[in-house]
């Protein structure tokens, strides 16, 4: 693959992804939207989806890796040159911010709508009714549309999922390998990984929101951070690094756990 081949690829791919993943949040989490309330299964399944497309359209191009993590274990395992790592991962992240720019750009009016709203942003205090400055969260009332965040809040736990939750991922990717004389399962892979995805998201989500991938956390998180919108909240930096070393950890042992087993 050539260099334009990974960056063309890997950033409409992930753009892609977090268009479609970070939309489906949006749809269920903001008010004025038609999907409002639609819980947990839209938003794992959403995400299947959104996998799907992304790898799909960046299949035939970079490989899809679409996922820092999963490009770690590829390289681990052989399969990318460790020299084309730094642009896989370049592109990744812009994709990931491109993508969440559409989010905002498609759910505009409801971002507003939903940032404005007092129940929303509890800018009035139930006994003075006047501005609160003292309970503004750390994690803002959309922050869960671009990134990841514990239900419980502790760095190991958290970590220790999202290193789980990645290795099955890579895992899962890597030994397609093994499949049609080695191979792979060309498009068929794309919807087995989509649906592994959703079986993480239904079983190993609850804990901190399955990031499974450094740049799906961290590319719209510094798209929050930078988008103007009022009442927004803080964008949790205190947590971010939990959705980055997590996966990367997980991604790597990946990468070893398939040389050692299966190579």
């Amino acid at each position: 693959m050539s260099s334009s081949d990974i960056f063309i690829g890997e950033t409409i791919g992930t753009a892609v992804l977090i268009l479609l993943g970070g939309g489906v949040c949006a749809a269920v989490t903001l008010k004025r939207s038609k999907a409002r309330n639609a819980g947990w299964l839209a938003i794992t399944f959403g995400w299947g989806f959104a996998v799907l497309t992304g790898a799909y359209l960046a299949g035939g191009v970079s490989g899809a890796h679409l996922n820092p993590a999963v490009t770690l274990g590829l390289a681990i395992q052989g399969g990318t040159p460790w020299g084309d790592v730094p642009l896989y991962l370049g592109s990744q992240l812009l994709g990931a911010m491109i993508g969440a720019v559409l989010v905002y750009a498609v759910y505009y009016g409801q971002f507003h709508a939903h940032l404005t709203d007092p129940e929303i942003v509890g800018t009035k205090s139930p006994d003075e009714g006047m501005v609160d400055q003292t309970s503004a969260p750390k994690a803002g009332p959309v922050l869960g549309i671009f990134s990841t965040g514990p239900e419980i809040r502790n760095g190991v736990q958290n970590v220790l999922t999202e290193v789980i939750a990645t290795v099955v991922l890579v895992l899962a990717i890597l030994t397609q390998g093994l499949n049609n004389e080695g191979n792979g399962l060309g498009t068929l892979g794309a919807l087995i990984t989509a649906l592994v995805v959703v079986g993480i998201g239904l079983s190993l989500g609850g804990p901190t929101g399955y990031a499974i991938n450094p740049v799906r956390d961290l590319g719209p998180r510094i798209v929050h951070a930078v988008l103007p919108l009022p009442n927004k909240g803080g964008s949790d930096w205190g947590y971010a690094w939990v959705p980055i070393v997590g996966p990367l950890i997980g991604g790597a042992l990946a990468g070893g756990l398939y040389n050692l087993a299966f190579a």
